[in-house]
């Protein structure tokens, strides 16, 4: 008779075993991403070819051959040039950007009274940074500081003319500053006028609706420069006898409208890519026109639209250097007005100045562009897993 087989209970758990070589780590990744197919793989050669051929030459010029420090163009020119590099050398010239760095930041703003607008920076970036993190409480006063306050202070301290401040015209005003001055306020402008310009052109009101589309189609017609010749040369003709407005103020009114105009129709888009279930779902429980707008329909407007928003943002701001155009000089216009400086004129001081520029430019416009990546998924509640 055979004996009963006796059953076998593990008494603990496997361990649980590692992944293949070829799904982890940096392999994998490659895999993925760089050689998933042929034609993945023959692309990404192709660009290793590329920047192998184009980095070292780059590298070279940016960093390695670049003149870091000195007092003149010498530093930044051959022998042949007057200089006293080699023959045949070739570099960026970052000594001419250190030497000027203040006039970039600041334009021809007085050196004694600099501290105002480096204190005027220090308080946006105090308020910016809390803005920007999701979780920090009081937002309602950080938005009234920064949007309410801010501009009022720094009008105060950057005119000046009262409160014992000495008065500094706006002509004086320039670089880096000025082009964060036009932006912000752009940016502060178009994006509440942008939207009620938007509920406007969707309004039931023939009235209101006819006036909202006659400006959006009329300002996105024209070309910004033509906006900025109108506010600085034209309008003056149109103001009584002896009465005149500043020029940057112009300048600040006509590169808001203009974003206002464009950021009108990405909220269009937004409004209406909502189902109308959502405003009928809105209008069931008896709210009215404004709480639908504020708490159900803008909301998940303005969500869907991000990246046209921060795309109208980004423009906005590589856009200011169009001022140039009125005689007002921002970080491009100031970059290149020093390229005449007998002091620092070389060949190679003109374009170590645009890259300086254009990095600059980079600089910003990345950072709202990966900030508004970082918001698109912070706000896609209805694909989170």
């Amino acid at each position: 008779m055979n004996a009963p087989q006796a059953n076998f209970v593990r008494t603990s758990m496997l361990a649980p075993s590692q992944p293949p070589t070829l799904e982890k780590g940096y392999i994998a990744w490659f895999r993925k991403n760089l050689f998933a197919t042929p034609q993945d793989s023959v692309l990404t050669i192709i660009a290793i070819l590329l920047l192998a051929w184009f980095l070292p030459p780059m590298i070279k010029w940016l960093f390695i051959d670049a003149a870091w420090t000195g007092g003149g163009r010498g530093v930044c020119a051959t022998v042949a040039q007057g200089g006293s590099q080699p023959e045949g050398w070739s570099g960026a010239c970052w000594a001419f950007v250190g030497a000027k760095f203040d006039q970039f930041l600041f334009g021809r703003y007085p050196i004694e009274e600099r501290w105002r607008p480096t204190l005027v920076g220090i308080l946006f970036v105090a308020l910016l940074v809390p803005m920007l993190i999701p979780k920090i409480p009081y937002k309602g006063w950080n938005a009234i500081l920064l949007f309410g306050a801010l501009p009022v202070v720094a009008f105060f301290l950057l005119l000046g003319g009262v409160f014992g401040l000495t008065y500094v015209e706006t002509p004086l005003w320039g670089g880096l500053m000025v082009t964060l001055i036009l932006s912000f306020v752009g940016i502060a402008v178009s994006l509440p006028f942008g939207i009620v310009l938007a509920l406007g052109r969707r309004s039931k009101m023939p009235v209101i609706r006819m006036i909202c589309t006659i400006f959006i189609e009329i300002v996105r017609g024209i070309p910004l420069i033509t906006v900025l010749f109108m506010a600085s040369v034209m309008l003056p003709l149109f103001l009584p006898q002896g009465m005149t407005v500043d020029k940057f103020l112009r300048a600040l009114i006509g590169v808001s409208f203009f974003a206002s105009a464009y950021m009108a129709e990405v909220v269009r888009g937004g409004l209406q890519a909502i189902p109308k279930g959502q405003s009928e779902g809105a209008d069931s429980l008896g709210l009215g026109y404004w709480q639908k707008m504020r708490l159900i329909i803008l909301p998940q407007a303005l969500k869907l639209v991000i990246p046209g928003i921060v795309n109208t943002f980004i423009g906005l701001f590589k856009d200011t250097s169009l001022v140039s155009i009125i005689g007002m000089f921002d970080l491009l216009g100031i970059v290149r007005q020093n390229f005449s400086d007998a002091n620092w004129a070389s060949p190679v001081t003109p374009l170590s100045g645009l890259v300086f520029a254009g990095f600059t430019f980079w600089l910003f416009c990345f950072g709202m562009s990966r900030y508004s990546g970082f918001m698109e998924r912070l706000l896609d509640k209805g694909h989170k897993r």
